[in-house]
């Protein structure tokens, strides 16, 4: 099986709508309006399908002046066109301008046809065929075949058919590997149903109650039903022209725009880098110019916002950015066109390059746009994740940034992550160089710290995180990926970091060990201890702390401490007075430990912490913890 879209393309009046009924039998013109006025105003839908399994889906287009938007909003799923041309009229404004319109969409084949051959001599046929000819000269369809056929008589329909079966088939068919993506450009609401959407299925693919989410709104729902072409199917496939029954929604809350999606891959954007490229006939568009955006089928207001130039000339192409005044769904390499904001018509188009575009400064310049246009998708993935910087992308996120296949894009980030090229932490990807950066920074301060605290076990994580500014996820994502920094609880080190104590420091130890040993349970603080061994009062709670954490030490407040065989003793009192009685004072503590006051009040109130006592009012029970 194989589904294409061909859209018809034209002057108002040339028999577009016509022509398709005589090859498919079916009328696109669906609007009563429509039928009564003999015009196409809004897109009309049929298919044409062959033995071989060949399904063509047809978008007929309106071909007035001031229904354009509506032919934008069928345009972007083409794959072929057939450009019309009335023999009795030839060459017409929206022929041009609906050429020109293909041309900026990248359609890259069709035919021409040239309808109502039945009004006209065939000597004028000929005329109307040579400046078909000239016209499309230096377009897309240049050397394409031009078929002159009469929807009134059938004259050359078949052949036509013929024509367009084979240009099918060879035509590349739109990705289904990869995630769903169908720009809406219906909505209606059908009895016993609910609420329908149809479109162009433009990559992917989705199965029967499959999750959905309808951007850029974020209305999470499912898919109730799929027909194509008034057929009931099990999954639609990219390519193929879809009527979705969606679950739970009101007709209300959806329009034409909105983008049916893969939950959790794409997202709304509202400035795009593009390469833009003016018509030969357009005005000159200066930057901050404000003009009409168009993509697949959404519509916004955008100011074209010059990177290398302050002007752009009729017929030049620039990058710049598309600042939008509603967000879309874009995707890198989706095509666009532009219109001049008054009066509204045609003037230009182009590529999308990155659809999560920044703001930029001018010093950044633009390496990375010549890249997301014409680099190899390694190339590509890499200056985008490079772009992302610190925080990172997700890997979801890349997926549905770029127009590729999903395989493809899988295997070429594998690729750079075993080239090293990429690193990957709690499925986001950093650069190679952003890492590196940033870890030189951190171990570099975390040298320092040591060389200044040769007696501290490691710098508190929170300080070093907030010193550089990270979010609280970058730096743990940045920390599980650096083998160099060992993670102790709260505290960082250099995994070649080892508190080494000098002679000097060892005898200190020692004689801090004598004083408390001395004092027993009326310990000196850490200011007179100081005093006594001569050190700093910074290397003095450096050394205390080293010694609680080695276990000799058992800190009681931050300005005294006990030697373990004291506390240990302490504990065993407890537990012999509390074997005699149920209640304690803090008077009996104090004669039990032959202390006073100052330091019985703190001792207590570490046990009452450490559930060893329990208080009660004004007296202490044993915890039941306590054993």
């Amino acid at each position: 099986m194989k589904y294409i879209i061909l859209g018809t393309a034209g002057h108002i009046d040339h028999g577009k709508s016509a022509l398709v009924k005589a090859l498919t039998g079916k009328d696109p013109d669906r609007l009563k309006e429509e039928k009564q006025r003999g015009i196409t105003i809004d897109l009309g839908f049929a298919d044409l399908k062959y033995p071989d399994g060949l399904t063509v889906g047809i978008v007929d287009v309106p071909g007035h002046e001031r229904l354009v938007k509506n032919m934008l909003a069928g345009a972007g799923g083409i794959d072929i066109v057939l450009l019309v041309i009335a023999a009795d009229e030839g060459v017409m404004p929206q022929s041009r301008e609906h050429l020109a319109i293909c041309n900026l969409l990248g359609i890259k084949t069709g035919i021409i046809v040239i309808t109502k051959i039945d009004l006209v001599e065939k000597d004028w046929l000929e005329l109307v065929t040579e400046d078909v000819r000239d016209f499309v000269k230096g377009t897309f369809l240049e050397g394409a075949e031009i078929i002159k056929v009469s929807s009134k008589t059938g004259e050359n329909i078949d052949l036509l058919k013929q024509k367009i079966h084979d240009l099918a088939l060879k035509t590349h068919q739109k990705s289904t590997d990869g995630p769903f993506r169908m720009p809406v450009d219906r909505v209606f609401t059908l009895k016993g149903f609910g609420t329908v959407v149809t479109g162009t299925a433009i990559s992917g693919s989705i199965s029967l109650d499959d999750e959905i989410e309808i951007m850029p709104t974020g209305i999470e729902s499912r898919a109730r039903g799929l027909q194509s072409h008034g057929q009931s199917i099990e999954t639609a496939l990219a390519g193929q022209r879809v009527a979705m029954n969606i679950q739970g929604v009101e007709k209300s809350q959806l329009k034409r725009g909105d983008v049916v999606v893969t939950p959790g891959v794409f997202r709304q954007t509202q400035s795009i880098d593009v390469k833009l490229k003016l018509l030969e006939d357009a005005p000159v568009i200066q930057t901050k110019t404000n003009v009409h955006f168009h993509l697949a089928t959404s519509e916004a207001v955008a100011r074209v916002i010059l990177y290398d130039k302050e002007e752009l000339k009729p017929g030049e192409e620039a990058y710049c950015q598309l600042r939008l005044d509603r967000p879309v769904i874009a995707v890198s390499g989706d095509r666009f066109v532009i219109r001049r904001f008054s009066p509204v018509i045609t003037i230009g188009g182009g590529v999308v390059l990155d659809s999560l575009a920044k703001r930029r400064k001018k010093k950044e310049g633009i390496e990375d746009l010549k890249i997301f246009e014409s680099g190899t998708l390694e190339e590509k993935l890499l200056a985008k994740v490079l772009k992302a910087g610190l925080k990172g992308i997700e890997k979801a996120v890349l997926e549905g940034w770029i127009n590729e296949d999903l395989s493809l894009i899988r295997s070429t980030v594998e690729k750079l992550k075993q080239q090293g090229l990429i690193l990957e932490y709690d499925k986001k990807l950093i650069h190679r160089d952003v890492y590196l950066k940033i870890k030189e920074k951190l171990i570099d301060t975390l040298k320092r710290f040591h060389k200044n605290n040769p007696l501290k076990p490691g710098m508190q994580k929170e300080v070093l995180r907030n010193l550089f500014g990270l979010k609280q996820t970058v730096f743990q994502g940045i920390l599980s990926i650096t083998s160099e920094i060992v993670v102790e609880k709260d505290l960082l080190r250099l995994r070649d970091f080892n508190i080494n104590l000098t002679d000097k420091y060892k005898k200190i130890k020692e004689q801090i060990l004598q004083e408390l040993k001395k004092a027993r349970f009326q310990p000196p603080s850490n200011t007179e201890l100081a005093a006594l061994t001569g050190l700093k009062q910074k290397e003095m709670d450096d050394i205390l702390k080293l010694m609680v954490q080695e276990g000799s030490l058992k800190r009681i407040t931050d300005s005294f401490y006990l030697r373990k065989e004291e506390y240990n003793e302490m504990l065993t009192l407890l537990r012999e007075y509390f074997n005699q009685k149920d209640t304690m004072t803090v008077g009996e503590f104090r004669d039990l430990l032959k202390t006073s006051r100052k330091y019985a009040l703190p001792m207590l109130e570490h046990l009452d912490s450490n559930k060893i006592t329990l208080r009660v009012e004004d007296i202490r029970k044993k915890h039941p913890a306590f054993k």
